[in-house]
């Protein structure tokens, strides 16, 4: 019993002469350590997924899909504009920085397809099938001349989004 308090001791009082030398001995507490993590893979993570509201959602993947199929020249920007003022009830301030947050989000164009897969995958319970195809319907709008490449993500990505419950709305 002597050598457990012996021990002990030591350990108390290498931890003592570390916090009194400045040493770092914050390592030691468990709940710490998983709220440094977490704010370490929120801080350090995409933006993109933490976004929660369904129109921004449906935004970011109206604009990605159409980022996909090409460059959004000036006339496919106020076409957008144009869809999310009538499809989302929006004056044209609030859909333009509607417009602007989703294209912010969206990263370069090699990784627009997986950020847009992750995301559908993250959020597929938060849209009705009435809402999926509400914005489906804008990026067919939107698109002129789609490849076979992005018709099929279009359809996988309907088929998703439209299979599941839901608990979104629109505003």
């Amino acid at each position: 019993m002597h050598i457990i308090i012996g021990l002990i001791t030591a350990l108390a009082t290498l931890l003592y002469i570390m916090d009194r030398l400045g040493l770092d001995i914050g390592w030691l507490n468990p709940w710490a350590w998983r709220r440094r993590r977490e704010w370490a893979k929120k801080y350090e993570g995409d933006p993109i997924y933490s976004v929660e509201d369904p129109m921004q959602i449906a935004a970011i993947l109206v604009v990605g899909t159409v980022r996909m199929a090409g460059d959004l020249s000036a006339e496919k920007q106020s076409l957008l504009l144009e869809l999310f003022e009538s499809t989302f009830s929006l004056d044209r301030k609030t859909a333009k920085d509607l417009y602007t947050s989703a294209a912010h989000l969206l990263g370069s164009p090699q990784v627009i397809r997986t950020q847009l897969e992750n995301l559908v995958e993250r959020n597929d319970s938060v849209f009705t099938p009435e809402q999926t195809t509400s914005f489906v319907n804008m990026i067919e709008k939107a698109v002129d001349d789609p490849d076979e490449s992005l018709r099929t993500f279009v359809s996988e990505m309907q088929n998703k989004l439209g299979a599941q419950a839901s608990r979104g709305h629109w505003g």
